[in-house]
């Protein structure tokens, strides 16, 4: 059952929390969406790097994409809204595999998945209820912590979404590690040309880096705070909710030795066959 507090901004489908920004009939005429087979799809779990990536893609010279607004944010006009966009389309979603419009499946689209170290992602998402208006504001850490290890959060269970991913991860699937683009920016912004089928140069690299650098991107939400052609996020086009800290391993500052435990115990049990679950453990 919703409280009083999360009825007002959160509703129930197919037993997922979503925003009220994301409406039931948009969600459930999802199957009825056109893909084009050129089409790129930027997927993560909330607070996983999604903005970073956007700009980051946004910024390859000659690209000729146009980022859209999320697929799951707004009405059914939404459908009517992504026919109007001439050049390739990069769609940012939320949404699990199972929940992703089954034309996109169909056709092969290409998929970027970005996947983060999720006791970080869970500390940003903590935030990110206290701070959007769109979301219930959750009292303490401990509350909110017990949330996220139930899936009682916007777009459930961090484990299921990325195991629903995981599955597919040779179905045109790019999965990028957000740690690991921190680390070697470099390295992963070639892994990202090269899926999409685009060129740059170690100039071009350096110059995206420096633009999308969280220093520099944080300034630019003082002119770009509240633009609704610039949401990427189906929870909020203010975007100067979205840019906190951008660092690995702010998860320390929060989790007692306690919770740690019980984190670790359920990731284990959770992801004991993924081979992402490994990979991350690098990373943390």
């Amino acid at each position: 059952m919703l409280s009083l507090g999360q009825l007002s901004v959160l509703h129930k489908f197919k037993g997922i929390l979503f925003s009220t920004a994301s409406s039931r009939e948009l969600l459930d005429s999802l199957d009825s969406f056109d893909a084009r087979e050129d089409d790129v799809f930027l997927v993560s779990y909330p607070k996983s790097g999604t903005h970073w990536v956007a700009e980051v893609i946004e910024n390859i010279p000659n690209a000729k994409i146009t980022i859209t607004s999320p697929i799951e944010l707004g009405d059914i006009s939404k459908f009517d809204e992504l026919k109007t966009y001439s050049k390739r389309r990069v769609i940012p979603t939320h949404l699990s595999y199972d929940m992703l419009p089954v034309d996109i499946k169909q056709k092969q689209c290409k998929v970027i998945y970005i996947i983060r170290n999720p006791k970080d992602t869970a500390v940003s998402l903590f935030h990110y209820y206290r701070d959007n208006p769109n979301l219930p504001y959750i009292e303490t850490w401990a509350e909110f912590l017990e949330l996220f290890l139930r899936g009682d959060v916007v777009y459930g269970s961090w484990f299921d979404h990325v195991l629903s991913w995981e599955e597919h991860k040779n179905d045109n699937v790019l999965i990028i590690f957000y740690e690991e683009m921190k680390k070697d920016f470099f390295k992963s912004l070639k892994k990202i040309t090269t899926f999409l089928d685009m060129h740059v140069n170690d100039s071009e690299i350096n110059n995206i880096a420096w633009k999308t650098s969280f220093s520099e991107m944080k300034n630019n939400t003082v002119k770009e705070s509240h633009d609704p052609n610039h949401t990427i996020c189906a929870l909020t086009s203010e975007r100067n909710l979205v840019f906190r800290k951008g660092v690995v391993g702010d998860w320390i500052n929060y989790f007692t030795s306690k919770q740690k435990r019980v984190f670790d115990e359920l990731f284990t049990e959770k992801m004991k066959h993924s081979e992402l679950a490994r990979r991350l453990k690098e990373y943390s």
